[in-house]
C-alpha cells in the first residue's frame, strides 16, 4: 500500500515512545507516511528504561532480553548492545540453606546433576518435562496456539507434573515471569514463554535494558520524535498537548501503557495490571559468583540475581549489585523480611548491604488469564488506534508485534479513505 503511494501525504501522531510506539512509527515511516512521535518523558522506552544512581546501572525493575523473539530478530542489531548472558537455568532455594540447580541439560550437561531422579524431580516429572520441552521447542507456533487453553496451574497438572514439582519449581519460577503467584495465567502464554527460553538466550545489554529502545529511536529521522511532550487529550483533528498546542493528524495511535491508554480513549477496555517492586542492594562481596537467577520455594521474593555477575559494569565501584523483585509495593517491615530471606537464600550476612534504590512499577505486565488473545486488532474508532503489550502478550515481542499491527491497520485504513 505504502509502496504504491496509498497513504502518502497523510500524517499520523503516535503517542508514546515505548517499544510499541517506536515499532509503529518505524513501519509507518517506511511506507511513506509522515509521523509525529510524542513522548511525555525525556527518555524513550516506556517501562524499558535504565537509570544511573551512584555509579550503578539500574533498570526500572528486573528485566531480561530474549534473543529468540521474531520482532527482535527483525528490528534489533544485537552486536551494539554488547549482550551478556544469564546462566541457562535457575537456582532454587529449597530451605535449610540448600540450593538446587534447574538447568538446561542441552546447554550445560555438566551442571545437570540436580535433574537426576529423586533430587529436584521424580522420574515421572522428568519425563513430563521432556515432553513439554520437546513439544514447545519443536512444534510450529500455530500448533501450539491450537492446543486447549486453560490456566497454567491446570495445564501443568494435565501435563503430568506432580504437585511437588509445581510447588518446588514451577510456581516460584513462573511467579517471577507472570508477576502473579496463583499460576492463573493462560497456558498459551506459558507455552510462549517456555518456547522462547528454549530457543533463545536470556541476556542484558551492557548499558542496561534502556539501550534497546534507544537503538530503535536512533533509527528515526530527525524531527520525528518529540521528548518531554505530554498529550492532554485527543481531538477530532489530532491531539492537544499539555501546553495547549495542537498536533494535527489523519490518524492517532495511542501506544502508551494500559492505564494511560484508557485515560486517552474513554471506553477502552484494558486488562488489570501487575505491580512489582525491585530492590537494589550493594554488597562488598558477591553473594553468588555466577550470573544466575535464584528463586525461593517459600516465595518470599519473586527472584534475585547478582547483576554485577552478569556484567561488571553494572557496579562501577567494584562492589556487587544485587537485584531482588517482589510482588506489589512492600512496606518497611516487608522489606526487612525480604532482606532476612536473602540472607538465608544466599547464606550470607545481609545487614551491611547498602540499599541503593527501590523501583515500583505499576502495570509492569498485563494480567493474562484465559481466554487470552495473543494478538488483537488495534482499531478503536475512526482514525483511532491503540497498541502495546496489553493488546498482545506481556513481553517485548508482544509490544513490538502490536506496534507493527497498528501500522498495518493504519496504512490499510488511510489507503481506503
Amino acid at each position: 500500500m505504502g509502496r504504491d503511494g496509498q497513504g502518502r501525504g497523510k500524517h499520523v501522531v503516535v503517542v508514546g515512545a515505548g517499544a510499541a510506539g517506536l515499532a509503529c512509527t518505524a513501519d509507518l515511516l517506511a511506507s511513506g507516511v509522515g509521523v509525529s512521535l510524542v513522548e511525555a518523558a525525556e527518555t524513550v522506552g516506556g517501562r524499558m528504561r535504565t537509570d544511573r544512581v551512584s555509579g550503578f546501572v539500574l533498570d526500572r525493575g528486573f528485566q531480561v532480553f530474549n534473543t529468540s523473539y521474531p520482532q527482535v530478530k527483525r528490528r534489533i542489531a544485537l552486536r551494539p548492545l554488547r549482550l551478556r548472558p544469564f546462566t541457562p537455568g535457575v537456582l532454587v532455594h529449597t530451605g535449610g540453606g540448600r540450593l538446587r540447580r534447574f538447568t538446561d541439560p542441552t546447554r550445560r550437561p555438566g551442571e545437570s546433576r540436580d535433574l537426576l531422579p529423586g533430587r529436584l524431580a521424580s522420574a515421572r516429572d522428568l519425563a513430563a518435562l521432556g515432553v513439554l520441552t520437546a513439544r514447545d521447542a519443536l512444534l510450529p507456533p500455530r500448533r501450539l496456539r491450537a492446543r486447549p487453553e486453560r490456566t497454567t496451574l491446570t495445564a501443568l497438572a494435565d501435563a503430568g507434573f506432580s504437585a511437588d514439582l509445581v510447588e518446588s519449581f514451577f510456581r516460584p519460577f513462573l511467579s517471577g515471569v507472570f508477576l502473579e503467584d496463583e499460576l492463573e495465567t493462560s497456558s498459551r502464554f506459558l507455552h510462549f514463554v517456555w518456547r522462547s527460553m528454549l530457543r533463545g538466550t536470556l541476556c542484558l545489554p551492557a548499558d542496561g535494558i534502556g539501550a534497546v529502545p534507544a537503538q530503535l529511536a536512533e533509527g528515526l529521522p530527525d524531527g520525528v520524535l518529540s521528548r518531554g511532550t505530554a498529550v492532554a487529550r485527543l481531538a477530532e483533528d489530532g491531539v492537544v498537548l499539555a501546553d495547549g498546542t495542537r498536533r494535527r493528524a489523519d490518524a492517532v495511535v495511542v501506544a502508551t501503557g494500559q492505564s494511560a491508554a484508557a485515560g486517552l480513549l474513554p471506553g477502552l477496555t484494558v486488562p488489570a495490571g501487575r505491580t512489582v517492586t525491585t530492590l537494589y542492594h550493594a554488597a562488598a562481596r558477591s553473594p553468588l559468583p555466577e550470573p544466575t537467577l535464584l528463586v525461593d520455594t517459600r516465595r518470599r521474593f519473586l527472584n534475585t540475581c547478582v547483576l554485577s555477575e552478569v556484567h561488571s559494569g553494572y557496579a562501577a565501584d567494584g562492589r556487587a549489585l544485587i537485584s531482588t523483585s517482589v510482588l506489589g509495593a512492600p512496606g518497611a517491615a516487608e522489606e526487612a523480611a525480604v532482606r532476612a530471606a536473602l540472607a538465608e537464600a544466599y547464606d550470607t550476612d545481609t545487614d551491611a548491604w547498602e540499599s541503593v534504590h527501590r523501583c515500583t512499577v505499576r502495570d509492569a505486565l498485563p494480567a493474562m488469564p484465559p481466554p487470552l488473545l495473543l494478538t488483537r486488532t488495534t482499531r478503536f474508532g475512526p482514525g483511532r488506534y491503540v497498541c502495546g503489550d496489553h493488546r498482545a502478550t506481556g513481553s517485548l515481542q508482544g509490544a513490538l508485534a502490536s506496534g507493527a499491527r497498528a501500522a498495518r491497520e493504519v496504512l490499510a485504513d488511510l489507503g481506503s479513505r
